[in-house]
């Protein structure tokens, strides 16, 4: 009986420690599990903060690259601009250069050209009526001595050349009075001289005693019956304003004369 108490006495007290001990081991686990929740909750927060972080980064990374892909979106079409304004500027200079060589070509072969026009002025005016002689003597010299220039261009050269023919040309159509100094009968003479176009070319001494007229055939000027005088005199004073225009007569070569 005794040994059968004591047998219980001892189970009751293992049992005992056993309880003491199971309840220690759950409160341990109890606080191991509570320490991991806490432990776990503040690295959550510190990820959770991290990940804020990163995210936020990320936010700012996306946006500089939509800032630099416009940027290259705009360099890329200023680019392909500037390629053809390239391509369009290489073809001006192709064409500049085929210029270039085209006038260096012209100049050598234009240079000849007014050199020829000059000549064949000059000898014009040599066979034309002997009128307003010294101007159109020094326009010649002006060219020739124009044409060794080397510091005006070959274009201007063309243009003054052009521009003596031009003169010339009215000659046909304007009337002129002037004073010069002719030879007649081989002595040197002042007269009044009358150009109506290159019609007729006729002159009167200042008193109006001599009149006469410029033959192209025979190269030289004749002495004119009376009958011209009035005319003569009417046609300066008309072509120097001083009374209305009318007819005139006039000596006029015939044609084949």
């Amino acid at each position: 009986m005794k040994e059968h108490q004591i047998r219980r006495v001892l189970i009751a007290f293992a049992f005992g420690i056993m309880s003491m001990i199971g309840v220690n081991a759950f409160a341990q686990t109890l606080d191991e599990v509570l320490g991991v929740r806490t432990a776990t909750s503040v690295d959550g927060k510190k990820s959770q903060m991290k990940i804020d972080e990163l995210t936020d980064q990320t936010r700012d990374l996306l946006s500089q690259f939509k800032q630099v892909m416009k940027i290259v979106d705009g360099l890329r079409v200023y680019n392909e601009q500037q390629e053809r304004l390239i391509r369009n500027q290489e073809a001006e200079m192709a064409e500049l250069n085929q210029s270039i060589d085209n006038v260096s070509l012209v100049e050598r072969q234009i240079t000849p050209l007014i050199e020829r026009m000059i000549t064949n002025l000059e000898k014009y005016i040599e066979l034309d009526m002997p009128f307003l002689m010294t101007e159109r003597q020094d326009r010649i010299a002006f060219l020739i001595d124009t044409l060794d220039r080397a510091d005006v261009a070959v274009s201007e050269k063309f243009s003054q050349v052009m521009q003596a023919y031009q003169v010339e040309n009215t000659y046909g159509s304007s009337i002129d009075v002037y004073t010069d100094v002719i030879e007649l009968n081989g002595k040197p003479r002042q007269v009044d001289v009358l150009k109506m176009g290159r019609v007729s070319l006729v002159f009167q001494s200042p008193d109006g005693e001599i009149s006469g007229a410029w033959d192209n055939d025979a190269r030289r000027w004749v002495i004119l019956e009376d009958k011209y005088r009035s005319g003569i005199r009417d046609g300066m004073r008309m072509a120097r304003k001083t009374q209305t225009v009318g007819l005139v007569q006039l000596p006029v070569a015939a044609p084949g004369e």
